[in-house]
């Protein structure tokens, strides 16, 4: 079962032009690809405490700065001649600890302001987040594949990044909450059909062999 590029391919084709010679000209600067991931999270954990003092708009500016730095790190490796099975390995967990850190400025906001929708909407998104994530690795170390479903990580950043920029946080955890959990679901019943091929086929297999 082939699925068709996501979002997050299509992105990486269309600006691979601006983003090869920046990530060569970060090579020639002897930086690394994880050190690029690093700063990344460093300054996604400066937007989410920006974020959790209520500042959106800026918060959401030095997430965006964040979210195009951890950008170059794949392109870097690659352009290395050195993409490492670690890299990718730090490259997740540095994702994850960002979304959390990220949803976590957002449940202090809600939270100083005892907004208790807000705190459980904040919980549900984190929550569909990681889920979508967890569910495609778990996939693909059953050897299946996941890489479906209508927000993974750069949807979720097209949709969070711009309602912070208008000062809309309660209206960004909404969405989120919503569509990240359907993707969880999607990515599931993904993985389900596939389940029931795989075991169609072995089952072919033992009739022809008998």
């Amino acid at each position: 079962m082939n699925p068709k590029p996501t979002f997050t391919d299509r992105l990486r084709i269309i600006f691979k032009g601006i983003l090869d010679p920046i990530g060569a000209f970060l090579n020639r600067l002897g930086l690394t690809p994880n050190s690029i991931t690093l700063l990344g999270l460093a300054g996604t954990t400066i937007g989410a405490y920006v974020i959790s003092q209520g500042h959106m708009t800026t918060g959401a500016f030095i997430l965006l700065a964040s979210v195009l730095v951890d950008a170059f790190d794949g392109t870097m490796a690659r352009l290395r001649g050195e993409p490492s099975d670690f890299g990718g390995f730090v490259d997740s967990v540095s994702d994850r600890y960002a979304e959390l850190v990220t949803f976590g400025g957002l449940l202090y906001y809600f939270l100083v302001r005892s907004d208790s929708p807000g705190v459980m909407l904040t919980f549900v998104a984190a929550a569909g987040s990681v889920l979508v994530s967890y569910v495609k690795a778990r996939a693909e170390g059953l050897g299946f594949t996941a890489k479906v479903g209508i927000l993974t990580r750069v949807e979720r950043y097209l949709v969070l990044i711009p309602l912070l920029v208008f000062d809309q946080p309660f209206i960004a955890v909404c969405v989120i909450a919503a569509l990240a959990n359907i993707t969880a679901y999607q990515r599931i019943l993904h993985v389900r059909a596939q389940g029931h091929e795989r075991m169609r086929l072995e089952r072919k297999k033992r009739e022809t062999a008998s």
